[in-house]
């Protein structure tokens, strides 16, 4: 498969990968979620991480903060009588980005929604940036991953979607996810891929 993309005008997203979506001790474990895709992808993702630097593509993080400002009646309905409540609260623990620390020139944007699109500043970042691809990673693949995916497609972003940087809680779900975008709102690579096409790109491209 040839990737078309151009590390100029590139990002790589970084959704989600907070302790309490990550952590065997975060809020989604604690409810019997399983996390164990997480740890399949952390290494690969540092990797993707560090290949982006060496090529400068701007790395994004992408934070999920609740707070009671934010939580609207619609919102909470989500949970369904679940108990996550602590999920991913302001200025704790279970906020704070697991085995990733962002460097000083990496950015962060703080989310309130599955989509890091939805009222953030996300956009603007990318518009400022040139940026007019997306690496997508992070957790959840069919969740929030997907949604800003989504999001981004729709705004006129092309994606590509790292099967083996993402991770969900099952196989089922984060498959059906990959078949998904690759049908309808973009192209699934895995990392390698996306790192060897680097050496295959035009003189000046870089």
């Amino acid at each position: 498969m040839k990737l078309e993309w151009n590390p100029q005008h590139s990002a790589l997203l970084i959704v989600d990968v907070q302790n309490d979506y990550c952590h065997k001790e975060g809020c989604l474990a604690q409810q019997d979620l399983d996390v164990s895709m997480v740890e399949e992808m952390m290494p690969k993702l540092k990797n993707m991480i560090s290949s982006m630097k060496e090529v400068n593509v701007p790395i994004i993080y992408i934070q999920t903060i609740h707070e009671d400002s934010t939580d609207s009646e619609t919102w909470i309905k989500r949970l369904k009588g679940k108990n996550q409540t602590n999920l991913c609260r302001k200025d704790t623990w279970g906020a704070q980005f697991y085995q990733l620390e962002p460097d000083k020139d990496d950015v962060i944007v703080i989310k309130h929604r599955y989509s890091a699109f939805i009222n953030t500043r996300l956009d603007s970042v990318l518009r400022a940036l040139k940026i007019e691809t997306l690496l997508m990673a992070g957790v959840s693949t069919n969740i929030c991953v997907e949604s800003t995916a989504r999001d981004g497609f729709m705004l006129d972003y092309d994606v590509i979607f790292l099967s083996d940087c993402t991770a969900a809680f099952s196989r089922e779900a984060h498959d059906m996810t990959l078949q998904t975008i690759n049908q309808f709102f973009g192209t699934v690579a895995t990392s390698k891929e996306v790192i060897q096409s680097i050496q295959a790109l035009p003189v000046g491209s870089e």
